[in-house]
């Protein structure tokens, strides 16, 4: 039976998945983990770096004796699995990303920064923050958005470059919500154009939360991208 390993985004857990895993109904072996810091995972007190989540990756599949992988990769979960096939092509198979921004420098970073101020999530999205609470911790919660900030900050001197994915073999399907307001068509076709083995596709009325992505289209996509 096919293996697919499910990477969550920013802020997010391994339990989005599961209304995901049901509908799957057995197609195939799913996997999931928790990134540290998320999920109430401990941190183990290191940064939230791309790098460092790449290499938990690499952990978790040594730990589950699995030498290749093919990866369904939802925002930052999408581009953790981007940069292993990078670094470390051969341990990675068939890669769909959804929701995963490219384009990243100081100006992209900043904009991003600026949604993840706590005091603010509390003041003018409590109910995000009350589900940000129930997903990490009454007390970490902040702490990972602290965290995440500081990733995005460090994206915009250490994200893949047009030279890293030239160098990317991998067959690799780019999708994006046609209302995401987080990643643009234009970034998206341009890393496709980039990469030697890409397609992308814009799901018209999606919109970024995965929540937010009818399960129904997953199950289509995902079945249709890894011949299920």
């Amino acid at each position: 039976m096919k293996e697919i390993l499910l990477l969550h985004g920013a802020l997010g857990s391994k339990d989005q998945f599961l209304d995901l895993e049901i509908a799957m109904g057995g197609k195939c072996k799913l996997h999931t983990l928790n990134f540290s810091g998320h999920g109430r995972r401990p941190s183990h007190h290191h940064a939230f770096t791309i790098q460092n989540f790449a290499h938990e990756v690499l952990d978790w599949m040594n730990e589950h004796y699995i030498t290749t992988i093919d990866i369904f990769g939802y925002s930052m979960g999408g581009y953790v699995a981007l940069w292993l096939a990078r670094f470390y092509p051969e341990r990675v198979g068939k890669i769909f990303t959804l929701g995963t921004k490219l384009k990243w420098n100081e100006e992209e970073a900043a904009r991003e920064v600026k949604m993840l101020n706590p005091e603010i999530v509390v003041e003018k999205v409590p109910a995000f923050a009350q589900s940000l609470a129930a997903r990490h911790g009454e007390h970490e919660w902040k702490s990972v958005m602290a965290k995440t900030a500081s990733l995005m900050k460090d994206l915009a001197h250490t994200h893949l470059t047009e030279q890293d994915f030239v160098k990317i073999n991998h067959t690799i399907l780019l999708g994006r919500g046609g209302k995401d307001n987080m990643v643009t068509a234009e970034e998206t076709e341009y890393v496709q154009h980039l990469l030697k083995n890409a397609t992308s596709k814009t799901y018209p009325d999606v919109l970024h939360p995965l929540e937010k992505v009818p399960v129904e289209l997953l199950v289509s996509e995902i079945s249709a991208f890894f011949n299920l």
